[in-house]
Order: C-alpha cells, then structure tokens, then sequence
C-alpha cells in the first residue's frame, strides 16, 4: 500500500500487468494487436509527401505504441510513420 495515495497492489504480478496493458481498437470498435494488418479507411495527407495515403491502403505488420498516434508502421512507398487507430480498420 501506498502511504502518500493508498493504492493497493495485487500480490499477484500477473493481474498488475494485465491492468497495465495497451487496448486499441479500430474506427469500428475491433481490438488491434501487434503485427496485425490494417487498411486506411480515408485519405491521409502525408507531411513532407507530395502524395497523400489514399482509402484502401494495406498496412502490414503494425505496432501499437502509446500517444496520441498508437500505430507505428512502415508503408511501401513512403517510409516509416505514425497512424491514430480512429482512421484504419482491422484487415
């Protein structure tokens, strides 16, 4: 326990990191998990690109990280970058 805020850990470890761990779901509500494959369900305009990420895009093998953008991939074409969950759908 906590003497500053009173927060009681489990003294189970197990049920510590499954409180811990990162849910992210898609435009329609569906769970993404690393090294799933993601399709772009509307035009993205690419910083420092000349082209933008058209509809129907596939996005293979993404991870999901913490912030505000929570899919790091690489794209064909375009290189690394950052996606929000709210603009793909699971594949």
């Amino acid at each position: 326990m906590c003497p500053e805020c009173a927060h009681e850990w489990s003294k189970d470890p197990v049920a510590d990191s499954a409180e811990d761990k990162l849910v992210v779901r898609d435009a329609y509500g569906n769970v993404l998990q690393d090294g799933d494959a993601v399709t772009v369900i509307k035009d993205l305009k690419v910083k420092g690109a000349s082209s933008a990420l058209k509809v129907g895009t596939k996005v293979k093998n993404i991870r999901l990280v913490e912030g505000d953008h929570n899919i790091d991939c690489k794209i064909d074409g375009i290189g690394a970058m950052k996606l929000k969950s709210e603009f793909v759908k699971k594949a």
